[in-house]
C-alpha cells in the first residue's frame, strides 16, 4: 500500500509510526538505524504568523463577510436576520469546536470520524506541534486548530442562504449544532485526516532500512498502518485542497435539501422579492475574495512557493468566472448585471478550493471561465425549470460549483497540464499521474459527499421541524424576521 495523494495535513503521529516500525528497526544494523533516524520536527516563525493571519482573514469571511453578502441580497426587513444567523453560526461552532469537533475531525478513530482524545483540547498547549507538508517542519497545533475552527464556522453558515427569509431561529439555534456534528465533522475527518508527513516518512525510512525478510515484513506492516490511519476519502486517493468536498458540495447539497423541505417563499414567483442593497452584497463579495486568500493559501499550512500558486489560482480562477457569468448573462438577457459578476466571482473561489494548490495558474483560469457559465446555467435555467426556492443560489453557485471544482481538480493536477502531480511520500517524489484513476477518486469524493450530507441533512431537517417547527407564520414572514424574530430593524426612516 502506498500513498497515492496529499490533502491538508491532519495530526502527525510521530510516536504512532516509531512504535509501529519498532520490530523492524530493532533487527537492523546500528548505523543504518541512525541513517533513517527522522529529524526532530521544527516551529517556523513565519509559517506559523502566515497560518495566524490566514485563521484571522478566513473568519472575516464569515462576519462580516458572509453576512453582509448575504444580508444585502434578503429584503430590508429580513436584513438583522441574516445578520444574526450568520454570527450565530459562528459563535456556537467555536465553542463545539473546542469542546469535541476539533478531536472528532482530527483524530484517529475509524474510516469515517475521529475519537475523544482531544476532547476540550485535552493534551494540545502552546508547546505542542502538528505537521505541514514538509517533513520535518511543523507549526503549534493551537495555530492549526484556530485554522480548522474558522471552516467549521462558515460551512453551516452557507447553508442558511438557500431558505433566508422564513424560517425560525430557534431552528437555526438547533440546527447548527446538530449538522456539523454528524456531518460536518465526519466529512472533516473522510477528507483532510492523516497521519501525516512525518510519520509516513519514518516508517518510509523504516522500510527501506529494514536488513531480512522478517525486518521488511514487520516494516511493512508498519508502514501500512501508518497508511491505514486516514480518513475514508482520503484513502480513496481524492484530493481536497482546502475544502471542496468538505464545505461547498456539503452545505450545496444541504442547502438545496433544506430548501426542498421547508419550502418556497411566501409570493414566490408572485412577487417582487429583490434584494435590499447589492451595495452591501458587492461590499461582502470583496471581503469574502480577500478572505478566500487565507482559505485557500492558508490551507498550504506553510508560506512558500506553493502558498504563491494557491494565492494566484484564486486571483485568477475568480477573475475568469467573475467574467464569464457577466459575458453569458449580457448575451442571455441584453445587460451584465454587478449581482451577477460578483455571483460569478463567488462561483470561481468555490471552483478553486479544492484545486487552488494542485492547478496550474492557466488551468484555475479556465477552471474559472467554465464554471461561471455553468453556474449562471444552473441559476437561472435549471432553477425555473424545476421551480424550487433556493433564496441566494447556495446549490447553484456552492453545490454546483463544488462539484465542477472538485472533479476538475483530477484533470488539471496532471503535470502535463501544468498541475503539480500528486506527492507521494513514500518515495519522496511526485508519483505517476494516472488521470482515470484521480478522476474515480474525485468522483467517490463527490459521491460520499452527497450522500452522507444529502441524507444526513434531511434527517436534521425532519428533527429540527420536529422539535421546534423550521418556518415562521406566513404573517410573521410578510412582517418580516427582524421584528418578529428579533424585536429590531435594520433600517429606520
Amino acid at each position: 500500500m502506498t500513498l497515492k495523494h496529499w490533502s491538508r495535513v491532519g495530526l502527525p503521529t510521530l510516536l504512532t509510526a516509531a512504535a509501529l516500525a519498532l520490530p523492524a528497526l530493532a533487527q537492523t544494523a546500528a548505523p543504518a538505524a541512525d541513517a533513517v533516524a527522522a529529524a526532530a520536527p521544527t516551529i517556523n516563525k513565519g509559517d506559523t504568523a502566515w497560518m495566524l493571519v490566514s485563521a484571522a482573514i478566513v473568519l472575516m469571511m464569515s462576519v462580516p463577510g458572509l453576512a453582509l453578502f448575504y444580508g444585502g441580497l434578503v429584503r430590508s426587513k429580513n436584513m438583522l436576520s441574516v445578520l444574526m444567523q450568520v454570527f450565530y453560526s459562528v459563535i456556537i461552532v467555536g465553542i463545539i469546536w473546542v469542546l469535541y469537533g476539533y478531536s472528532l475531525a482530527f483524530t484517529g478513530g475509524s474510516d469515517f470520524i475521529g475519537g475523544f482524545a482531544k476532547a476540550f483540547l485535552s493534551g494540545v498547549t502552546p508547546e505542542s506541534a502538528t505537521g505541514t507538508f514538509s517533513v520535518g517542519v511543523s507549526i503549534p497545533e493551537l495555530a492549526f486548530v484556530a485554522f480548522q475552527m474558522t471552516f467549521a464556522m462558515i460551512t453551516p453558515a452557507l447553508i442558511f442562504g438557500a431558505f433566508a427569509e422564513r424560517v425560525k431561529f430557534s431552528a437555526i439555534v438547533l440546527f447548527v449544532p446538530l449538522w456539523v456534528t454528524f456531518i460536518y465533522f465526519p466529512m472533516a475527518h473522510m477528507v483532510w485526516y492523516w497521519a501525516g508527513p512525518d510519520a509516513v516518512d519514518a516508517a518510509a525510512k523504516a522500510l527501506a532500512a529494514a536488513a531480512d525478510g522478517a525486518a521488511k515484513t514487520a516494516a511493512q506492516e508498519a508502514l501500512d498502518a501508518v497508511l491505514a490511519d486516514a480518513g475514508l476519502i482520503y484513502k480513496f486517493g481524492a484530493l481536497d485542497f482546502a475544502g471542496g468536498t468538505v464545505v461547498h458540495i456539503n452545505a450545496g447539497i444541504a442547502a438545496l435539501v433544506g430548501c426542498l423541505i421547508i419550502g418556497k417563499r411566501t409570493g414566490y414567483g408572485k412577487e417582487a422579492l429583490s434584494p435590499h442593497s447589492l451595495t452591501l452584497t458587492l461590499v461582502g463579495a470583496g471581503l469574502l475574495w480577500v478572505g478566500w486568500f487565507g482559505f485557500n493559501a492558508g490551507s498550504n499550512l506553510e508560506a512558500n512557493g506553493l502558498t504563491a500558486l494557491a494565492m494566484m489560482n484564486t486571483f485568477l480562477a475568480t477573475c475568469g468566472a467573475a467574467l464569464s457569468w457577466m459575458v453569458i448573462e449580457w448575451l442571455a438577457k441584453g445587460k451584465p448585471s454587478m449581482l451577477g459578476v460578483v455571483s460569478g466571482a463567488i462561483a470561481g473561489l468555490v471552483a478553486v478550493t479544492p484545486m487552488a494548490g494542485f492547478a496550474g495558474i492557466m488551468g484555475a483560469l479556465i477552471s474559472g471561465l467554465i464554471v461561471g457559465v455553468i453556474c449562471f446555467f444552473f441559476c437561472t435555467t435549471v432553477k425555473n425549470a424545476f421551480g424550487y426556492d433556493d433564496s441566494l443560489d447556495v446549490f447553484g453557485v456552492h453545490g454546483v460549483g463544488g462539484i465542477f471544482g472538485a472533479i476538475a481538480t483530477g484533470i488539471v493536477v496532471s503535470p502535463a497540464l501544468g498541475g503539480t502531480g500528486v506527492f507521494d511520500y513514500t518515495t519522496g517524489a511526485v508519483a505517476e499521474y494516472n488521470m482515470a484513476t484521480q478522476l474515480i477518486a474525485q468522483l467517490k469524493g463527490v459521491g460520499v459527499t452527497l450522500l452522507l450530507s444529502g441524507i444526513g441533512s434531511a434527517i436534521i431537517f425532519f428533527i429540527v421541524n420536529a422539535v421546534v417547527g423550521l418556518r415562521v407564520s406566513v404573517e410573521k414572514e410578510r412582517e418580516g424576521l427582524d421584528i418578529t424574530e428579533h424585536g429590531e430593524r435594520a433600517y429606520h426612516s
